[in-house]
């Protein structure tokens, strides 16, 4: 019999959430067992019914019972990717990557990381970056990269070249009226944030950017505290605004859509695929806050091991982690899947 097991108790001060999951085994048995997680992993995997009818999403989210009145997500147990089962491999088609810290490191980006993304390519994998990074940025990546595509701009739009006809696409949540009437609330929302909090200051990639404002606190400024950086995300919400934090900006814009639901438009039209039916053929790689959406709506989701400076910070975390950080831990990541030798 199929079971749809939403909530189980786990021992000591921790409790075990899993969702989406379809298991057919024995009640008293699982709750019996003390690492509930490693048994489900066994019996929804290890057997011969496929794993689409045996187990849609497995998560385990550890939560703090001294947290649980806020509920807030305090750790998540990420595995370790070198440990990625072949079986887990062998529908993996697209590569989903954000830049900042997760191609680069310290601010750049390693060579290796683009060596990764060409054995991506030779081996038939599809890879678009999906950045919060603005729009002249993004159509040098759409041109000049070995990928299908970039979303920008936490998800402002796409760009895809064709290189057969020598076009790019350009494909916006928003239209260019639309963004004008955006970007000129967010001057004001800028004022506000640059006047309350020292030692921010607007990205330097401000002026290549259509529909966000990016305001630093990292990058090419010394490090603000945590809280002030939550003070910037509150400014923004103030103002009707969504506010997303990355590993060096926080970035604001007036609209509903994230980097999700623009890649959903984009595998769509440029794929012309429904991206929820093949979520399982995906890989999503992050590092930050502003990646959450596509940690939580990815299965096989993988962190670069810098996402442990955001532990707690992440409302959904990844299912997976690498041991090197940045562009090391994503070229780690290509090599854990090509060494596997099924990609074809």
């Amino acid at each position: 019999m199929l079971f749809y097991y939403k909530y189980f108790i786990f021992l000591m001060n921790f409790r075990v959430i899993c969702y989406e999951t379809l298991v057919s085994t024995n009640i008293g048995a699982l709750l019996q067992c003390k690492y509930i997680f490693y048994y489900l992993f066994i019996n929804c995997f290890r057997t011969n019914v496929s794993l689409k009818s045996r187990c849609l999403k497995l998560y385990l989210v550890v939560y703090d019972k001294s947290k649980q009145k806020g509920g807030q997500c305090i750790c998540f147990i990420m595995k370790s990717f070198k440990k990625l089962p072949k079986y887990f491999r062998k529908k993996i088609r697209y590569i989903l990557t954000d830049i900042d810290d997760t191609l680069t490191l310290n601010g750049r980006l390693p060579s290796v990381v683009f060596v990764a993304m060409e054995r991506l390519q030779d081996a038939g994998l599809h890879t678009v970056p999906i950045t919060g990074r603005p729009a002249g940025w993004c159509d040098h990546i759409a041109r000049m990269w070995p990928v299908d595509a970039v979303v920008g701009e936490n998800g402002a739009f796409y760009f895809s070249y064709d290189e057969q006809q020598k076009k790019m696409r350009r494909r916006y949540w928003k239209s260019e009226a639309e963004r004008e009437e955006d970007r000129n609330k967010l001057e004001i929302v800028k004022q506000n944030i640059l006047s309350k909090i020292p030692g921010c200051r607007v990205s330097a990639d401000q002026a290549y950017r259509e529909a966000d404002l990016a305001i630093d606190f990292c990058e090419d400024v010394p490090p603000l505290p945590m809280e002030d950086v939550e003070q910037i995300v509150r400014y923004f919400e103030e103002a009707g605004a969504q506010a997303k934090i990355s590993s060096i900006h926080v970035n604001g814009w007036f609209g509903s859509y994230d980097k999700l639901a623009m890649t959903r438009i984009l595998f769509d039209e440029v794929y012309k695929i429904n991206l929820d039916k093949i979520r399982e053929e995906v890989i999503f790689t992050g590092d930050s806050p502003n990646d959450a959406p596509m940690f939580a709506f990815f299965p096989h989701s993988v962190g670069v091991a810098n996402i442990l400076n955001f532990k707690g910070k992440i409302a959904t975390e990844p299912s997976w982690i690498t041991k090197n950080e940045g562009g090391y831990g994503f070229s780690e990541m290509v090599e854990r899947l090509l060494s596997l030798d099924i990609v074809k």
